[in-house]
């Protein structure tokens, strides 16, 4: 599926991204309330000094597992796209586990994931757009590795 026909399809609706900007809202602000958007309190849980981080993400998590559950087992479609709840699997593979080193090991080191980087913004700490930048070349630069180990994989056409 071309990335041009799930745009397509996601915008079938005309609530469709006006509600998922409300919910990037919600998401920054509930970040900054929490006080989770500020680096320095996150290393402060990574270096287990300060656990609230387990309550925000905990709350978070259990939550939203509840409501993906009961989505699930309601046999419903969402509303705005019409697709079926249900869970995707993902096979644990090379690219899931170096992918999710890279990003605890980013996230370790600069106290920071990418929604709270810019909610971060939001709050005014502009220093994170060292980290923004970070997160923009790594993700050019993986699109960049994985296209050319697609091309190496293709076979080129005999002469």
């Amino acid at each position: 599926m071309s990335g041009a026909g799930v745009v397509a399809e996601h915008e079938s609706h005309p609530l469709f991204l006006p509600l998922v900007f409300l919910g990037g809202a919600v998401f920054g602000v509930g970040l900054a309330v929490s006080r989770m958007a500020r680096p320095e309190i996150v290393l402060e849980f990574l270096q287990l000094r300060d656990l609230g981080l387990v309550f925000v993400m905990g709350g978070a998590s259990v939550l939203v597992g509840l409501v993906f559950w009961g989505l699930t087992l309601s046999g419903r479609s969402a509303p705005l796209t019409g697709k079926r709840f249900g869970r995707r699997l993902k096979s644990m593979d090379r690219d899931v586990i170096v992918g999710g080193g890279v990003f605890g090991v980013g996230w370790g080191l600069s106290g920071i994931c990418p929604g709270a980087a810019y909610a971060s913004l939001g709050i005014g700490n502009v220093v994170i757009l060292y980290g923004v930048a970070g997160m923009f070349l790594g993700a050019y630069l993986q699109g960049y590795l994985r296209e050319r180990g697609a091309d190496a994989a293709t076979p080129s056409p005999a002469d």
